[in-house]
């Protein structure tokens, strides 16, 4: 069964696709370490600093939740929203199989050549759990999201004693994480395709062991995805105005201060480690929660703009979301090639502010091609690639 398009879930994927940009920059340029940013300096100019901040508080673990709540929703509009598709089940089961399995190798592929941060492989992973979910009843689905809040909880609790131990850390490890953040920004910024392309592999499989940590929040936000879908917050968002109202509310007094409080700490570590890093470890702690609920307050928005306003940012951004799997793999490739050290080795040259003002660039050629595309095409070139091998 075909799902109808909605153009604020489409308006709201090209949005997250940008925004995960803004985040995903400075890996290709600096590398896989214990600080986003790398290291300013004290005497950074202010433009530089500013990015950090801004791009700290209001783009880092804000997207991939938009991202992986509008997965969970696309599963569910896929295997009947709030319908139960009856004998059609096993068909569009055997079909969706096909496309989990199809993203995971396209994950690992993307990972392992081109950008070791690749989240499609933790996607393809969650889905072939949330499989198991289509076609249940709303009651099974709410009593799973119990037990995986509970499991996020267990999680946290971990990540407490983590984060203590990152504040406790005695000057050396800080020292030599400084000097690894230096040794990956050179590798990845100036290196040989042979030494780009061991560090990327090594930092790829690093974040697949982590993500043993991160698939149970992934898991959480499909479900919530589902369940939007499932009681109409997503695709009715008109009758439940005052629902995304409370989120808005939420997102305001408690996600927005601990995201400038993140912002303030990061742009502390990437100026001076030895001081900001005890800081900037216990407040990563809390955005852990504080983003996601930022994220939600973005959702919000989305779904309670005028309509005027939506079709005036939907013309440039739906087109960007309808075909996010070809924009999300176009910026690898071309990060890579603008970046690191097998292309133009800007990553080098450029300060963060400049690195920024790629990201704004590319986002003008994304919105004007997907918006050029989409007008003679029904979907993204990956897409297409994508729908035909589970079609097979």
């Amino acid at each position: 069964m075909k799902a109808a398009r909605s153009l604020r879930i489409d308006t709201l994927r090209g949005i997250a696709v940008f925004g995960i940009m803004l985040v995903n920059v400075w890996g290709f340029a600096i590398g896989n370490n214990f600080s986003r940013y790398g290291v300013i300096g004290e005497q950074a100019p202010l433009l530089d600093q500013l990015v950090v901040f801004v791009v700290a508080a209001f783009a880092e673990q804000k997207f991939y939740p938009i991202f992986a709540f509008l997965f969970g929703a696309g599963f569910a509009l896929q295997t009947g929203g709030r319908h139960f598709p009856g004998p059609r089940l096993d068909r569009i089961k055997t079909t969706y199989r096909r496309r989990v399995t199809w993203l995971l190798g396209c994950g690992v592929l993307h990972g392992s050549l081109l950008w070791f941060g690749d989240i499609l492989t933790v996607y393809a992973i969650c889905g072939f759990w949330l499989l198991t979910h289509a076609g249940r009843r709303l009651s099974d689905i709410v009593d799973s999201l119990h037990r995986l809040a509970a499991l996020n909880v267990a999680v946290l609790v971990f990540m407490a004693y983590l984060t203590y131990q990152l504040m406790t850390m005695p000057t050396e490890a800080v020292t030599w994480g400084v000097d690894e953040i230096a040794r990956t920004h050179a590798v990845y910024s100036e290196g040989t395709l042979g030494a780009i392309a061991r560090e990327r592999l090594s930092d790829y499989w690093g974040n697949l062991a982590n993500s043993l940590f991160f698939l149970p929040k992934v898991a959480l936000l499909f479900l919530i995805g589902v369940l939007s879908v499932r009681l109409g917050w997503l695709t009715q968002p008109e009758r439940h105005r005052a629902l995304w109202g409370r989120v808005l509310l939420a997102a305001l007094w408690v996600g927005l201060p601990l995201n400038l409080w993140w912002g303030w700490a990061a742009l502390r570590d990437a100026l001076d480690p030895h001081a900001g890093g005890p800081m900037a470890a216990l407040v990563s702690f809390f955005v852990e929660v504080a983003g996601p609920l930022m994220a939600a307050g973005y959702v919000a928005l989305a779904m309670r703009a005028p309509q005027r306003l939506l079709a005036a940012v939907a013309r440039w951004l739906a087109p960007v979301g309808r075909m996010a799997l070809t924009n999300y793999l176009a910026q690898s490739v071309l990060f890579g090639l603008l970046l690191q050290g097998t292309g133009l080795r800007l990553g080098a040259l450029l300060s963060h502010a400049g690195l920024v003002g790629v990201c704004l660039l590319l986002m003008v050629v994304q919105a004007a091609f997907s918006r050029w595309w989409m007008r003679r095409h029904t979907q993204g070139p990956m897409e297409a690639v994508w729908r035909r091998f589970a079609a097979a």
